[in-house]
């Protein structure tokens, strides 16, 4: 487990990626939301005192424990599983930040319930989280997150929780003595790449490893990024390229825990920019029925690469936080499904209504689920020009 030095360390860290994710500074009274797992308590009361401390307003709200969960999902009727909290929505247009602390003590606890039920919990609370993007999009609004080690995240990865553990410290530089200055070093390190990227015409990019031979279309109007303080650690660079321009394979070679559902080995083929067939080695039902979540939900929202330069993650963690950011020998590549994200537009993320989102293929959906692939690879980029440059190679951007 994270010892106090290092959870103090931690703390600072979700800070700063709160502040540096945000465009407008924040100020004295501004309103702070912690979501947490019970055995991420610790963490939150270090936080919160952090918080008080430099003024602002938190309002903590733990998750619910895998047997509330459960219950809710066996039992709730139609109604009571699009019911929203009164108050929620209110909360959400106050907020100005939000830090949520991982910590979960099951990660199989819903694989007996039906994700349909799942599905339209997740719909009905989409507007929730339109409100939060509506307002990050305007600047108003900064989040980031973390992951703390668990018993259940250990045995599911294969490893011990002391190993576990390390992988965090390692990740998140909670061993160095100002682990600020190493983020604040690579936050700068990637502004060169993103700023590369994002001037490069491009009107193609190849995928191709050992399983992936895939084609996207960034589309017009974008921009890369990555690595702006959401998420702790984050090393990954990214776009929200056309969905209508997918084709092609693509294989998740690492497991997905999603829901309380597993899923091994997936294999999508793209056609005309939707899932056109699906193979999964464990969980094949189960991807099918997130892919008929929304009439969306079967399109592209993400395509990111992670530079092993970067990234010191060499253990498959069980969690997305961690796996989509993986580095090891190759880097990693992963796609999502779903929900594509408006701060990759060129021209500012609070200029991107509903009629230009559909007008650019950015795609809109209360699904996004990120799948890694660990192979070995190239990505080409084939220019407006007529020009092709390889931009990532051997784990590395070029």
């Amino acid at each position: 487990m994270l010892n106090q030095e290092q959870l103090d360390r931690y703390a600072e860290i979700l800070i700063w990626g709160m502040q540096t994710a945000r465009e407008q500074d924040f100020a004295r009274g501004d309103i702070v939301l912690i979501r947490y797992d019970f055995p991420a308590r610790k963490l939150c009361e270090i936080l919160f005192e952090k918080l008080i401390r430099r003024g602002y307003n938190p309002v903590q709200r733990a998750n619910g424990s895998p047997a509330i969960e459960h219950s809710f999902f066996s039992h709730a009727c139609f109604e009571q599983l699009e019911f929203v909290a009164p108050g929620d929505e209110t909360l959400m247009h106050s907020l100005n930040g939000a830090i949520s602390l991982l910590a979960p003590e099951s990660l199989t606890h819903l694989q007996d319930v039906d994700p349909e039920k799942i599905g339209t919990s997740v719909v009905a609370r989409k507007k929730l989280r339109d409100i939060l993007d509506n307002r990050e999009n305007n600047g108003q609004f900064g989040w980031t997150l973390c992951l703390l080690p668990t018993p259940e995240l250990a045995k599911q990865a294969g490893l011990s929780e002391k190993e576990y553990a390390e992988q965090i410290v390692k990740a998140c530089y909670l061993q160095s003595q100002d682990p600020i200055q190493k983020w604040q070093g690579i936050f700068e390190k990637a502004e060169t790449i993103k700023e590369y990227l994002t001037s490069l015409e491009i009107d193609s990019l190849h995928l191709q490893s050992e399983n992936c031979d895939l084609k996207i279309r960034p589309g017009t109007k974008r921009k890369w990024v990555g690595i702006s303080g959401h998420n702790i650690p984050s090393f990954e660079i990214f776009t929200s390229p056309d969905w209508r321009g997918t084709e092609g394979y693509f294989f998740m070679d690492q497991p997905s825990f999603r829901s309380g559902n597993l899923v091994k080995d997936l294999r999508l083929e793209f056609s005309r920019g939707r899932v056109a067939s699906v193979q999964a080695g464990t969980g094949e039902e189960f991807v099918k029925k997130q892919l008929d979540l929304d009439q969306n939900s079967d399109k592209i929202g993400e395509f990111s690469l992670t530079d092993i330069r970067f990234s010191k993650i060499d253990r498959f963690m069980a969690h997305t936080l961690f796996d989509e950011n993986f580095g090891g020998k190759n880097g990693n590549c992963h796609i999502a499904l779903g929900a594509s994200y408006s701060e990759t537009y060129l021209e500012g993320g609070g200029r991107l209504n509903s009629d230009l989102k559909q007008e650019l293929g950015f795609n809109d959906s209360a699904l996004h689920w990120d799948l890694v692939n660990t192979e070995q690879k190239k990505v080409t980029a084939r220019l407006k020009s007529g020009e092709t440059r390889v931009i990532y190679e051997n784990g590395m951007f070029i």
